[in-house]
């Protein structure tokens, strides 16, 4: 500036006054331009995932606060977090603890703060100093031991304070905030078992609710390996569960005798209960299973049963010799639940690798209440696995299957008990899946024009991974599955089995897989159906 402040003495006519004004007033220009930039405002805002919060766990996510402090700010100093909660997070939740995360995903690895939760506004101290950057604060509650699993727990962060007392509005972004609650009924580490796998559930005529599961002591695998059927037994809808009992163990050498992939079955005319399972005797799961039906040369579909509300169970016994063809690798059952039909049979979902080893989806069926045993003589549809089956209508069976090929279910139809089968036309269209087992159950629930027959079904919505756990309605037996109706009940990556069962008729229990734990939701019916047209 100097330099042409010199030449235009040298060189211009211009009077010397105005080279000297019009100099000094780019500099004080300049000076002006550079003064009134001002940092981009600091960003603050929360963002809740799908998950219920669960009894038995010390970790359950509530929502994550995301704070976005462009570069040229000064260091914010946070020193509390003031959220509100509705009656069921006041009832229900001991504490919630406040964790920083590297990242967008919930992390315990530092704990910012914890509060005893005592009222529906409480302000939560915190020491947080932060530079330019992203910043993740993630809110985590811990239910009471006596809490309940019919309430919905809910709590938003509203203000972030700073040493300043500033009160920064927190900006929620639309995402569940109001989370449904239950019960860790088992947990990795559990009695030193490694993983819990495979749900099934049914609630007795007394309302006990009979859960079933793999016990995988040694690692995640399927069979063959270390693997007993546990039980588990709730007297109070879900609210509390009894210690696990095993209910089914084929003995040493405990590695070569696995049972597992439970299916329970509640028959409502003797009250009995069902569990089948299969037992691979050394090698001999579905891989290494082969034409025959003695233990040494195919796995076994296995029973037990329970007459007096699952305190007592049978000795297990193989039906397989009444219901495989000796041509098959293998027959057992579809792993979830059963149904008793409208004339008293009692029936399983099924599943079989011919000798071809070729797979299909079929039933297992009795008709004197479990005295004997047949098969449905052909299967659905090949390359079909694990299914779960219910009655449409009087003597009409409906199989929801695993299908293979990938993408979506398939579904079928029988009149005659699995002699014939037609293809429905929501077939491997309807419902997305990643190749994963589902659960399927007709329940009578209370509609605004009163009971009505309603399908419901749970899986892993997608096409691909094993997230989203999501439960469906029908209100036309399955002609149609309308987005509305539908309910996300955890996002989180998992190992995706699930069962589902009525409560009473507004509401249903969900027992499904974590990663390598076994949860329990209590979901109302109007959560999932929001258009009954």
């Amino acid at each position: 500036m100097i330099f042409l402040f010199k030449i235009l003495l040298m060189k211009s006519r211009i009077p010397v006054l105005f080279i000297y004004l019009f100099v000094f007033s780019f500099i004080n220009c300049s000076k002006k331009a550079v003064a009134t930039v001002i940092p981009d405002t600091v960003n603050i805002s929360s963002y809740a995932p799908a998950n219920p919060v669960l009894k038995g766990l010390s970790t359950n996510p509530l929502h994550r606060i995301t704070v976005n402090i462009p570069a040229g700010n000064v260091i914010q100093k946070y020193r509390q977090i003031i959220c509100s909660l509705n009656a069921g997070a006041v009832n229900n939740l001991s504490e919630i603890d406040v964790y920083s995360s590297p990242s967008e995903s919930f992390s315990t690895n530092s704990l910012l703060g914890s509060i005893k939760v005592m009222d529906t506004l409480i302000s939560i101290p915190i020491n947080m100093n932060c530079g330019s950057g992203i910043y993740y604060i993630w809110l985590s509650g811990v239910l009471k031991d006596n809490a309940a699993v019919n309430q919905q727990i809910e709590v938003h962060s509203k203000i972030l304070a700073d040493s300043m007392g500033n009160r920064n509005v927190i900006q929620e972004y639309p995402s569940p905030f109001a989370k449904l609650s239950g019960f860790a009924v088992r947990r990795a580490g559990d009695d030193g078992v490694n993983t819990y796998r495979i749900p099934g559930i049914i609630q007795t005529d007394k309302g006990s609710l009979i859960a079933v599961y793999d016990i995988r002591y040694d690692n995640s695998n399927d069979l063959p390996s270390h693997i007993n059927i546990g039980m588990s037994r709730s007297l109070d809808s879900g609210k509390s569960w009894q210690p696990m009992k095993v209910i089914m163990d084929m003995g040493a050498p405990e590695a070569q005798n696995g049972i597992g992939d439970p299916c329970i079955l509640f028959d409502n005319n003797t009250r009995k209960i069902w569990v089948s399972a299969l037992w691979s005797k050394g090698n001999h799961s579905i891989a290494g299973s082969g034409p025959g039906l003695s233990p040494d040369q195919c796995g076994q579909m296995m029973l037990v049963s329970s007459s007096d509300d699952g305190l007592s169970w049978t000795a297990p016994s193989s039906i397989t010799p009444q219901v495989k063809n000796p041509a098959w690798n293998i027959m057992f059952q579809g792993p979830g639940s059963g149904i008793t039909m409208a004339n008293g049979t009692i029936v399983f979902p099924a599943q079989y690798w011919d000798g071809t080893a070729v797979s299909y989806s079929s039933i297992v069926y009795s008709t004197d209440h479990g005295l004997t045993w047949q098969r449905g003589n052909t299967g659905a549809k090949s390359n079909t696995t694990e299914c779960q089956v219910v009655e449409t209508t009087p003597g009409n069976l409906m199989l929801n299957m695993r299908d293979n090929r990938g993408s979506f279910r398939s579904v079928y139809n029988t009149a005659d008990m699995g002699t014939t089968w037609l293809m429905d036309p929501t077939s491997y269209i309807a419902l997305p899946d990643p190749v994963c087992q589902g659960s399927f159950i007709k329940a009578s629930i209370n509609l605004h024009a009163g009971a009505q027959d309603i399908l419901f079904f749970c899986n892993p919505n997608s096409v691909s991974t094993r997230n989203n756990i999501t439960v469906k309605a029908s209100l036309d037996l399955g002609e149609s599955w309308l987005n509305n109706n539908q309910l996300l009940i955890d996002d989180r990556t998992c190992f995706g089995y699930s069962c589902l069962t009525r409560i009473d008729n507004q509401t249903l229990g969900l027992l499904y897989e974590g990663s390598q734990e076994i949860y329990f939701v209590y979901i109302p019916v109007s959560d999932i159906i929001k258009s009954t047209k």
